[in-house]
């Protein structure tokens, strides 16, 4: 093994935080009694924002940037997990204060590892990586608030993009009839071939009445802003809205009268630090449900060296479905 490893770093520069390229030592990976080898990353919206310094999501600097990392053990650690095991680390504070993924070797605590279900290579489980163990959670969040198939359609806004893909996949596995929201009319038939019942344009969101017909059992919402205030607006009595997107901005403007007169439920996802049991559920649910076909067919796939680039697009343009950046230099599975 090299003293050094190819990494994307995101450092402080003139022009605010930004992303390069770069080798760092081994004993700057920081810290942890977990070393993995890292085969696969992905390309998330919240590594763009950190990359292209939109928003403060590094608390210090230099760090190697990837909010998610597959990958074979190397030293397992307090895990005890054979060595070459898949595993996988999602959320934590990876890109935030520890080292992330973006790097040929991740070295974290055991707590964070995940061992990948045998279902799933560890490109796979990159393609999962932040955005489906979110969406897995939302799904969780539902159905433990008593949506279920019969309950009635389900709405997943932001659907085209990674996490909405994701969501809708799971959803139509699950028996839901999912109508998919999105702005890309590019991205129909794959929304179909997920599972969607129905795929619709973006919702009209200058609605100034507190409530409109109430159409949605529960609702994914990847997006957030005015799109979440809309489903509060229109998600049918009783219903639940699975909550974790801000593309659409930080701000809830809305009315406590969804709330008191239709007695829905707003349930928010983060990835970050989930109770074990939780985790263990969300996982035992992407096997379960997700099909391996699905996710290969939500997935394409980014060079290392091209990260600026897909960085950049996910935040100005977005994407269709999920990127997966492969990072190891050597045959990954």
């Amino acid at each position: 093994m090299s003293t050094t490893v190819a990494a994307y770093q995101l450092v402080e520069t003139d022009e605010g935080v930004r992303g390069r390229h770069t080798r760092i030592p081994l004993e700057d990976l920081g810290e942890g009694d977990v070393l993995i080898r890292v085969t696969y990353s992905s390309v998330n919206y919240k590594d763009g924002l950190a990359a292209t310094g939109r928003a403060p999501i590094a608390r210090r600097f230099p760090l190697v940037g990837g909010c998610c990392a597959a990958g074979t053990v190397v030293e397992p650690g307090e895990s005890r997990l054979p060595a070459d095991t898949v595993v996988a680390v999602v959320g934590a504070t990876l890109s935030e204060q520890h080292n992330g993924g973006y790097c040929e070797y991740l070295r974290v605590p055991a707590a964070w590892v995940v061992a990948v279900p045998e279902a799933f290579t560890s490109r796979q489980a990159a393609a999962i990586g932040t955005a489906g163990v979110t969406s897995a959670m939302a799904v969780v969040k539902l159905e433990d608030a008593g949506v279920t198939p019969e309950s009635g359609p389900i709405a997943v806004t932001g659907a085209s993009g990674g996490a909405g893909s994701l969501a809708v996949a799971l959803l139509a596995a699950r028996g839901y009839e999912v109508t998919a929201l999105t702005g890309k009319p590019e991205a129909e038939d794959l929304l179909r071939d997920l599972g969607a019942a129905n795929v619709a344009p973006r919702p009209d969101t200058s609605g100034t009445r507190p409530l409109e017909r109430g159409t949605w059992a529960g609702a994914v919402d990847t997006v957030g802003g005015d799109t979440l205030a809309w489903l509060t607006r229109t998600v049918a009595p009783g219903g639940s809205i699975a909550a974790f997107g801000n593309a659409g901005g930080n701000r809830l403007t809305t009315t406590v009268l969804p709330f008191i007169l239709r007695g829905i439920n707003l349930l928010g996802v983060t990835v970050t630090f989930p109770a074990a049991e939780l985790r263990e559920r969300v996982w035992e649910l992407l096997a379960s449900s997700l099909s391996r076909e699905a996710l290969d067919a939500i997935a394409t796939d980014v060079d290392f060296e091209d990260l600026d680039d897909a960085l950049r697009r996910i935040v100005t343009t977005g994407v269709v479905g999920r990127q997966v950046v492969r990072i190891g230099g050597e045959a990954a599975v």
